[in-house]
Protein backbone atom coordinates (compact mmCIF):
# COMPACT_ATOMS: atom_id res chain seq x y z
CA UNK A 1 0.00 0.00 0.00
CA UNK A 2 2.79 2.47 0.74
CA UNK A 3 4.50 1.55 -2.68
CA UNK A 4 1.13 2.41 -4.21
CA UNK A 5 0.77 5.40 -2.06
CA UNK A 6 4.31 6.92 -3.31
CA UNK A 7 3.76 5.52 -7.42
CA UNK A 8 0.58 7.95 -7.53
CA UNK A 9 2.22 11.02 -5.71
CA UNK A 10 4.76 10.43 -8.69
CA UNK A 11 7.93 8.65 -6.25
CA UNK A 12 9.60 5.35 -7.28
CA UNK A 13 8.29 2.39 -5.06
CA UNK A 14 10.98 2.15 -3.59
CA UNK A 15 12.42 5.38 -1.03
CA UNK A 16 15.73 6.34 -1.32
CA UNK A 17 15.85 8.44 1.95
CA UNK A 18 14.22 7.26 5.09
CA UNK A 19 14.02 9.09 8.53
CA UNK A 20 14.01 7.28 11.79
CA UNK A 21 13.20 8.57 15.36
CA UNK A 22 11.62 7.51 18.72
CA UNK A 23 8.27 8.63 20.99
CA UNK A 24 8.12 7.76 24.54
CA UNK A 25 4.46 6.90 25.40
CA UNK A 26 3.24 6.12 29.00
CA UNK A 27 1.65 2.77 29.52
CA UNK A 28 -1.64 1.72 31.24
CA UNK A 29 -2.38 -0.54 34.46
CA UNK A 30 -2.14 -3.33 31.75
CA UNK A 31 0.96 -4.12 32.58
CA UNK A 32 4.02 -5.56 29.65
CA UNK A 33 7.44 -4.51 29.20
CA UNK A 34 7.78 -1.26 30.63
CA UNK A 35 10.69 1.20 31.45
CA UNK A 36 11.27 4.51 32.71
CA UNK A 37 13.00 7.42 30.06
CA UNK A 38 15.05 9.45 32.05
CA UNK A 39 15.31 11.74 29.53
CA UNK A 40 11.42 12.76 28.51
CA UNK A 41 10.69 11.51 32.54
CA UNK A 42 8.31 9.17 31.06
CA UNK A 43 7.53 5.17 32.42
CA UNK A 44 6.45 3.46 29.69
CA UNK A 45 7.65 2.07 26.08
CA UNK A 46 9.11 3.53 22.85
CA UNK A 47 8.21 3.33 20.11
CA UNK A 48 10.82 3.08 17.03
CA UNK A 49 9.40 4.36 13.90
CA UNK A 50 11.11 4.34 10.01
CA UNK A 51 9.14 6.86 7.55
CA UNK A 52 9.96 7.15 4.00
CA UNK A 53 10.21 11.02 2.32
CA UNK A 54 6.49 11.50 2.31
CA UNK A 55 6.09 10.50 5.88
CA UNK A 56 4.70 6.96 5.07
CA UNK A 57 5.48 4.43 8.09
CA UNK A 58 8.22 1.79 6.98
CA UNK A 59 8.67 0.37 10.02
CA UNK A 60 7.98 0.35 13.46
CA UNK A 61 9.22 -1.63 17.03
CA UNK A 62 8.23 -0.73 20.02
CA UNK A 63 10.64 -1.56 23.66
CA UNK A 64 10.96 -0.56 26.70
CA UNK A 65 11.26 3.01 27.40
CA UNK A 66 14.75 2.59 29.33
CA UNK A 67 16.37 1.45 25.50
CA UNK A 68 18.21 4.16 23.94
CA UNK A 69 17.53 5.10 20.58
CA UNK A 70 21.13 4.32 18.50
CA UNK A 71 20.99 0.76 20.79
CA UNK A 72 17.54 0.07 19.76
CA UNK A 73 17.86 1.20 15.97
CA UNK A 74 18.95 -2.30 14.73
CA UNK A 75 15.74 -4.06 16.27
CA UNK A 76 14.02 -1.43 13.76
CA UNK A 77 16.24 -1.62 10.76
CA UNK A 78 16.70 -5.61 10.85
CA UNK A 79 13.08 -5.69 9.79
CA UNK A 80 14.32 -3.94 6.19
CA UNK A 81 12.88 -6.42 3.31
CA UNK A 82 15.17 -6.82 0.47
CA UNK A 83 12.47 -4.42 -1.43
CA UNK A 84 12.24 -1.84 0.96
CA UNK A 85 16.42 -1.28 1.34
CA UNK A 86 16.41 -1.43 -2.76
CA UNK A 87 17.00 2.17 -3.56
CA UNK A 88 17.85 3.28 0.45
CA UNK A 89 20.57 4.80 0.26
CA UNK A 90 20.45 7.67 3.66
CA UNK A 91 18.27 7.25 6.70
CA UNK A 92 18.46 10.89 8.72
CA UNK A 93 18.26 10.62 12.33
CA UNK A 94 18.39 12.98 15.32
CA UNK A 95 21.62 13.34 17.70
CA UNK A 96 20.87 10.18 19.59
CA UNK A 97 21.85 7.88 16.24
CA UNK A 98 25.32 8.95 16.57
CA UNK A 99 25.96 6.02 18.24
CA UNK A 100 29.24 3.15 18.40
CA UNK A 101 26.87 0.30 18.68
CA UNK A 102 25.02 1.57 15.81
CA UNK A 103 27.96 2.06 13.42
CA UNK A 104 29.59 -0.87 14.40
CA UNK A 105 26.23 -2.83 13.51
CA UNK A 106 25.94 -1.71 10.05
CA UNK A 107 29.66 -2.21 9.75
CA UNK A 108 28.86 -5.91 10.56
CA UNK A 109 26.04 -6.10 8.30
CA UNK A 110 27.37 -4.66 5.44
CA UNK A 111 24.34 -2.59 5.20
CA UNK A 112 24.19 -0.36 2.21
CA UNK A 113 22.69 2.50 3.72
CA UNK A 114 24.18 5.26 5.79
CA UNK A 115 22.97 6.48 9.04
CA UNK A 116 23.00 10.16 9.12
CA UNK A 117 22.85 13.17 11.57
CA UNK A 118 20.80 15.97 11.53
CA UNK A 119 21.71 18.39 14.29
CA UNK A 120 19.78 22.03 14.93
CA UNK A 121 22.12 24.89 14.75
CA UNK A 122 25.03 25.52 17.72
CA UNK A 123 23.45 29.05 18.04
CA UNK A 124 19.83 28.04 18.01
CA UNK A 125 17.59 29.22 20.87
CA UNK A 126 14.49 28.19 21.17
CA UNK A 127 12.35 25.80 18.92
CA UNK A 128 13.99 25.89 15.71
CA UNK A 129 12.75 23.39 12.65
CA UNK A 130 15.68 21.24 11.58
CA UNK A 131 16.44 20.08 7.79
CA UNK A 132 15.34 16.39 7.07
CA UNK A 133 14.37 15.20 10.96
CA UNK A 134 10.96 17.84 10.96
CA UNK A 135 9.43 14.71 8.28
CA UNK A 136 9.48 12.09 11.14
CA UNK A 137 8.36 14.08 13.33
CA UNK A 138 5.21 15.27 11.44
CA UNK A 139 4.32 11.65 11.06
CA UNK A 140 4.38 11.06 15.03
CA UNK A 141 2.26 13.96 15.07
CA UNK A 142 -0.03 12.52 12.49
CA UNK A 143 -0.18 9.42 14.74
CA UNK A 144 -0.58 11.33 17.86
CA UNK A 145 -4.28 11.94 15.82
CA UNK A 146 -5.14 8.15 16.95
CA UNK A 147 -6.75 8.14 20.07
CA UNK A 148 -5.77 4.55 20.17
CA UNK A 149 -1.98 5.38 20.17
CA UNK A 150 -2.95 8.20 22.91
CA UNK A 151 -1.04 6.03 25.42
CA UNK A 152 0.34 2.54 25.23
CA UNK A 153 -2.83 0.57 26.25
CA UNK A 154 -1.32 -3.07 24.95
CA UNK A 155 -0.26 -5.83 26.97
CA UNK A 156 2.77 -7.45 24.11
CA UNK A 157 4.79 -5.02 22.55
CA UNK A 158 3.53 -7.12 19.24
CA UNK A 159 0.54 -5.92 20.12
CA UNK A 160 1.20 -2.18 20.42
CA UNK A 161 3.39 -2.53 16.81
CA UNK A 162 -0.07 -3.58 15.06
CA UNK A 163 -2.04 -0.68 16.10
CA UNK A 164 0.69 1.63 14.96
CA UNK A 165 0.31 -0.12 11.62
CA UNK A 166 -3.60 -0.18 11.12
CA UNK A 167 -3.32 3.48 11.91
CA UNK A 168 -0.46 4.05 8.88
CA UNK A 169 -3.08 1.47 6.85
CA UNK A 170 -5.81 4.08 7.69
CA UNK A 171 -3.74 7.14 6.87
CA UNK A 172 -2.74 5.50 3.53
CA UNK A 173 -5.97 4.72 2.82
CA UNK A 174 -7.00 8.46 3.05
CA UNK A 175 -4.12 9.73 0.80
CA UNK A 176 -5.49 6.74 -2.19
CA UNK A 177 -9.11 7.56 -1.56
CA UNK A 178 -9.70 10.53 0.19
CA UNK A 179 -13.34 11.27 1.15
CA UNK A 180 -14.04 15.10 0.25
CA UNK A 181 -17.13 15.11 2.89
CA UNK A 182 -14.71 14.73 5.64
CA UNK A 183 -12.47 17.76 5.08
CA UNK A 184 -10.69 19.16 7.54
CA UNK A 185 -11.54 22.13 9.29
CA UNK A 186 -8.95 25.50 8.58
CA UNK A 187 -6.38 25.63 10.82
CA UNK A 188 -6.42 28.81 12.84
CA UNK A 189 -4.60 30.06 15.62
CA UNK A 190 -6.71 31.09 19.17
CA UNK A 191 -7.42 34.50 20.11
CA UNK A 192 -5.39 36.02 22.66
CA UNK A 193 -7.27 36.19 25.98
CA UNK A 194 -7.74 39.27 27.24
CA UNK A 195 -6.31 39.78 31.32
CA UNK A 196 -8.80 40.58 33.86
CA UNK A 197 -7.79 44.16 35.35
Amino acid sequence: MRERVRTEAGREAAPRVAYIDSQSIKTTEMGGERGYDGGKKITGRKRHYLVDSLGMLMLVAVTSAKWDDGSAAPAVLDQLTAAQAARLEMIWGDGRYHNHALLQWLVDTEAAYRVMVASRPADAVGFVLVPKRWVVERSIAWFGRYRRLSKDYEYTTESAEAWVKVSAVSQMLRRLRPNPALKQPPFRYPKPQQKAA
